[in-house]
């Protein structure tokens, strides 16, 4: 890309390497640039800001490209992501959508087959209107992509684990594949589901990691946010360009939000996967087909447990029956039906007809999508009433023996 805009005195460059253990780092904010020493980064709700003269202009002018506290939480998520560069903006599609604004007009996409529905979405749309053509492969079989790498391949989008049925990616194995044969192509993780907190995807290879950062990041969904960390100062500089350009940019009071959320980040993920694996174990064991990375029968659990430091606290399960299906789904009191996962309150849902239903249903057979396959989202409620919650429901619903009285 050419005619980009140097990087402004702002730019969330991080070259000293972390000092403290994760949970450490991920609650200790710089803020030693302030004047008044607030204990809290300030919220500064401006649009603009004065400048000293007609030529002179200071580190910020306009707060769609830079703002001081959308600054502190993009160099706060440099460092626990590992990245020389971190960006946010409004949202994580939004993050992808700047992502994919690197690639040209006849330029290749290759991504998974399992992939989050508004991902879907927007590659189906990039194809029509702007002649990128994705290719769709099983990434679980890092050398399905080795046909389809090309001078035409610009970006590799991968997800590990997959949404919503869990699947692995090798990101070391696929990202060499790409350095090797396609050097200007970039690998790209969602690394929404697994956060900075298990999985660092520069670390393993991938040129750009992104998440929805209304998730775990974030952790109580009352915010909308996408976040974008970039191995390079140079591709950083690229996407810092489509954010100035665009517009989308977090607010100031966004960035504060998810700046506070995210302190907490490693408390809420240790509480959310422990109860994740106990109900993993429970429904494995009422004989349920559970996808989770945390369960010894997952076919690449050696896989994640060398990429990952945790399963997460997000699972899938299937029940053999769309019916049974959705009376478990309505029948929970604890579990909020609702999209999205990460919040410090537990969801369920049914994705083919939530999250994934904008993928069309033959496409969904294709890439065997179960239509009766549950999304438990775990939060940080006490386990044995999400428990005795869930066994109720499966009991009602007719997925379970009525006990004996």
């Amino acid at each position: 890309m050419t005619d980009i805009l140097p990087s402004s005195p702002a730019a969330s460059v991080v070259n000293a390497p972390r000092r403290y253990r994760f949970a450490t780092e991920v609650v200790t904010v710089d803020n030693s640039d302030d004047p008044h020493n607030a204990a809290s980064v300030p919220i500064y709700q401006t649009a603009t800001f004065k400048q000293k003269g007609a030529t002179a202009s200071g580190e910020y002018d306009y707060s769609r490209s830079g703002n001081p506290t959308r600054t502190h939480v993009e160099n706060h998520l440099a460092k626990i992501m590992g990245a020389e560069r971190a960006l946010v903006v409004t949202s994580g599609m939004g993050a992808l959508d700047v992502i994919t604004r690197l690639v040209r007009s006849g330029e290749e996409i290759i991504a998974g087959d399992d992939l989050y529905g508004g991902t879907n979405r927007l590659l189906s749309f990039l194809a029509k209107s702007q002649n990128v053509k994705t290719h769709h492969i099983d990434t679980t079989k890092s050398d399905s992509i080795l046909p389809y790498l090309s001078d035409k391949t610009r970006l590799v989008l991968l997800e590990s684990p997959t949404n919503p049925l869990i699947k692995i990616t090798d990101i070391p194995t696929i990202s060499k594949y790409v350095h090797e044969r396609c050097p200007n192509a970039l690998v790209v993780v969602d690394n929404t589901m697994m956060s900075p907190y298990l999985q660092r995807p520069l670390e393993l290879g991938a040129d750009i990691s992104y998440h929805s950062g209304t998730k775990y990041l974030s952790g109580h969904h009352d915010l909308m946010a996408g976040v974008i960390g970039a191995k390079t100062a140079s591709v950083g500089d690229e996407l810092y360009y489509v954010i100035n350009a665009t517009g989308c940019g977090l607010s100031p009071f966004d960035s504060w939000l998810l700046l506070r959320g995210v302190k907490t980040l490693a408390v809420r993920m240790d509480k959310q996967q422990a109860s994740c694996v106990r109900i993993a174990d429970y429904l494995e064991a009422q004989g349920f087909k559970v996808h989770f990375p945390g369960l010894l029968s997952h076919p690449q659990y050696e896989l994640h447990k060398s990429m990952s430091s945790g399963p997460g606290a997000v699972l899938s399960f299937e029940t053999g029956d769309t019916g049974i299906s959705e009376r478990i789904v309505e029948g929970t009191k604890l579990w909020s039906i609702s999209v999205s996962f990460g919040c410090v309150n537990s969801l369920i849902s049914m994705p083919c007809r939530m999250s994934h239903a904008s993928i069309p249903a033959h496409i969904r057979a294709e890439r065997s999508l179960p239509e009766d396959l549950i999304r438990l989202c775990v939060g940080i409620e006490d386990v044995e009433d999400l428990l005795e919650d869930l066994e109720q429901a499966l009991t009602i619903a007719g997925a379970l023996p009525t006990p004996s009285k």
